[in-house]
């Protein structure tokens, strides 16, 4: 064999060398890889995943609660016919029981997202794992879930979109399947779906997009309320472009043809719907105006009736509040029309100062049926209705009167403090039997001689209720007043307390007034007649205290007070503003040291409303005078206070004369006194005019107002009425500001609470009190 054949023979032994260790290696990796061993190991996974799952499954529990978002809802607050005021919360959303969604309705969302939801098991496997591969792709978010899943997604989870959560999301589902039933899972989902427009759930929708509640909807609503929660923004109809209104056309017909094919839908009723175009989109009602004020006074009442701050924060409330619209309306535009229109701040500096506050009562109910609180958030922040830092001044006074006549309380001659009392009205006449020297002056420095404790109510005479109060008892007045729901820890137990000048709100006087006008039964203004909220998915109501309390006065002293407050209206500091009015009404008017606060206080048969008018600087808020305000010189209660009282009052009253008052006295201006007659022989003897009971030295008063005539009273000859400067009053001194006079004659023939005449009253001079 030569060299070449030996080279040939020598490369093929090589060759077949290798082709034999290949054939042996891969027969070793043969060994571990057969299809039996993969079959194998593919089992052991699918049994690990199972009992993963199934351990998944135990630990992971249905969260006790919903997640903090799904939580949070509106608080809605309504007026007294049920008609919203106000939406304010985190998110806007109402939840609302499924036997209010109308049974087509809830079919419409069926209908557009899972029309298996009454059969399936609460979770579609296929596009749950569609949707983990989707995400482990990063390719965001993907559809495929069930109405149980798209709940417990909302309610109990967050919205990342992570494998961890779509795996919680699958067990979750299956178990909120078995335990709460179709029928709670469907309430769930419409009730925590977002709909766009900031609205949360499917009332909130409704308002938002139709502007009626949910039970009102019809099929074709619901068919696009139902379509719009897969794009919310981009389905609104007045944000949509072309082709988004297109798709969501679409999606609305699509989800009605489901409805057919499901049998909860006639064709013949398909036929017929027709797309329902939605409302423009108007500013959810907010925190702006009044309601700014009446949210957060609503909000105070509730804490302090014992509502968990917390639990209220978080939503779900509905606040009915006693605001009757109109009334509200009524009072905004006499505001306007009596006071705001009238004031420049442009041109005097001092109409920048001019606040206003007013609370309106219903004396019945002890609902609040009205309130002003200013200018409005962020205007004004503080609450004029409310705030109780400025003196009421003389509008106290008809409290140390109710007081005397609790209390049995005497003169310092011993006669019996009432109406009809004397009491000495000089000017600066100094206090008898207080601990403390006081001589406070009268309005304008006004002197007056012996006066019924009726013209000293009618004109405001300070020296008169400064007595007084030290004849009562500064201390048992004080006690009145904290009954009647006044303040105690704001009355200073010294003189001057008796001219008011502790520090009253709007809301403590109508409450203190609206007490006498029900008769001496306790009145505390309520703002919230009805709180419901959601306790364990049920609507529960808060227990809320009785505005109507017990007798705290006699109905005696109470009616009485009433009769005097007549004078005030009918010949006193108020005439001016109130007597020509077509309803009856009695009242006091106020004015405080230094003209820093206005007032009147009044009230009709049905109504009771204290408006207050304070001086406040815009910068600081510190307490200025009123002086000047609308190009006048001092405000007064007669003034402005009592022109918005009585234009609220009229407009309310709408042109009718309103109800009598009903009245068990003998005593005040609003009663006719029983006649004195003179026995004579002969019908020459008879007394003349001039022998009237203001001539006798005994002080009986000589109009049946109950008043004496200027002749007897003691006051000084010279201008009825007092005019000119403002009286110096002391430090704590309330001083009133109404400018009335003593007019009264016995030859006069006024017509009391309905205005018109002057002088006197006659036997019909209020009759609206009997």
């Amino acid at each position: 064999m030569g060299r070449a054949e030996a080279r040939r023979a020598q490369q093929g032994s090589a060759r077949r060398t290798r082709r034999k260790e290949g054939t042996d290696k891969k027969s070793g990796i043969r060994r571990f890889f057969t299809w039996k061993k993969l079959v194998g190991a593919f089992l052991g996974v699918c049994l690990l995943g199972i009992l993963g799952f199934i351990g998944l499954y135990l630990y992971v529990d249905i969260p006790t609660d919903g997640n903090k978002q799904a939580q949070l809802q509106s608080n809605v607050y309504k007026y007294a016919d049920g008609k919203v005021m106000a939406r304010v919360g985190q998110v806007n959303r109402e939840s609302v029981s499924l036997d209010r969604i109308p049974k087509a309705v809830q079919h419409t969302f069926v209908a557009a997202e899972n029309k298996t939801f009454y059969q399936d098991s609460g979770v579609d496997l296929k596009g749950t794992l569609r949707g983990i591969f989707n995400t482990l792709r990063g390719q965001g978010k993907q559809g495929g879930s069930t109405i149980t899943q798209q709940y417990v997604k909302n309610y109990y989870l967050s919205q990342e979109q992570t494998v961890s959560r779509k795996l919680q999301e699958i067990v979750i589902s299956l178990k909120v399947d078995n335990k709460l039933g179709k029928d709670k899972i469907l309430a769930g989902y419409i009730n925590t779906s977002y709909y766009g427009r900031g609205a949360y759930g499917i009332q909130a929708a409704a308002q938002a997009y139709y502007r009626k509640d949910v039970d009102k909807l019809t099929v074709s609503e619901g068919a696009y309320l139902a379509s719009l929660l897969q794009a919310p923004n981009q389905y609104d109809w007045t944000l949509a472009s072309k082709a988004g209104q297109k798709r969501v056309q679409e999606r609305w017909a699509y989800t009605l043809d489901n409805m057919v094919e499901m049998h909860w839908l006639s064709k013949q009723d398909r036929d017929k719907q027709k797309f329902e175009i939605p409302k423009e989109p108007k500013p959810l009602p907010g925190m702006s105006g009044q309601t700014s004020y009446l949210v957060t006074e609503a909000r105070k009442e509730l804490f302090a009736q014992g509502v968990d701050p917390k639990s209220f924060d978080a939503g779900g409330w509905t606040v009915t509040l006693g605001i009757e619209k109109s009334k509200q309306k009524a009072l905004e535009k006499a505001v306007q029309r009596k006071l705001t229109d009238d004031l420049n701040p442009k041109t005097r500096k001092v109409d920048a100062d001019a606040q206003l506050g007013a609370t309106s009562v219903d004396p019945k109910t002890g609902h609040i049926v009205a309130m002003y609180g200013g200018a409005g958030y962020p205007k004004h922040f503080t609450n004029n209705a409310t705030r109780s830092d400025y003196q009421p001044a003389s509008t106290f006074k008809p409290l140390v009167l109710a007081s005397a006549m609790e209390n049995n309380s005497v003169t310092q001659d011993g006669v019996p403090i009432t109406p009809n009392a004397m009491y000495d009205g000089r000017n600066r006449r100094p206090v008898v039997g207080g601990t403390i020297p006081f001589a406070p002056p009268n309005e304008d420095e006004q002197t007056y001689g012996k006066i019924t404790v009726q013209t000293a109510t009618n004109n405001s005479v300070n020296s008169v209720f400064a007595q007084m109060g030290a004849d009562v008892g500064l201390d048992k007045v004080k006690q009145t007043a904290v009954s009647l729901g006044m303040d105690g820890s704001k009355m200073e137990v010294r003189p001057a307390m008796a001219l008011g000048t502790m520090g009253a709100s709007p809301l403590q006087m109508a409450g203190a007034y609206a007490t006498l006008d029900n008769h001496g039964k306790k009145v505390t203004p309520t703002l919230v007649t009805k709180a419901v909220h959601p306790v364990n998915g049920v609507d529960t109501e808060q227990q809320l205290k009785d505005p109507i309390g017990d007798q705290v006065l006699s109905r005696k002293t109470a009616d009485t007070l009433t009769s005097v407050l007549a004078g005030v209206v009918n010949d006193g500091t108020a005439s001016e503003a109130v007597k020509n009015t077509a309803y009856h009404a009695v009242g006091k008017t106020g004015t405080s040291d230094d003209n820093k606060s206005a007032w009147f206080v009044g009230y009709t048969p049905k109504l009771v409303t204290a408006v207050g008018m304070f001086g406040e600087s815009p910068k600081g808020g510190a307490q200025v005078t009123l002086k000047g305000t609308g190009g006048g010189g001092r405000v007064n209660g007669g003034g402005y206070p009592a022109r918005v009282w009585a234009d609220y009052n009229e407009g309310v009253l709408d042109g009718a004369t309103g109800a009598d008052f009903d009245l068990e006295t003998d005593l005040g201006a609003g009663v006719p006194p029983t006649p004195t007659v003179t026995p004579s022989t002969t019908p020459s003897t008879s007394p003349s005019p001039s022998d009237s009971p203001s001539s006798t030295p005994s002080g009986t008063p000589s109009s049946p107002s109950g008043r004496p005539s200027n002749t007897a009273s003691g006051r000084p000859s010279g201008p009825a009425t007092p005019t000119g400067g403002t009286p110096s009053g002391p430090a704590d001194g309330g001083v009133d500001g109404g400018g009335g006079t003593d007019a009264g004659t016995t030859t006069g023939t006024g017509t009391g609470g309905r205005g018109g005449g002057t002088g006197g009253n006659s036997a019909n001079s209020v009759p609206g009190f009997n």
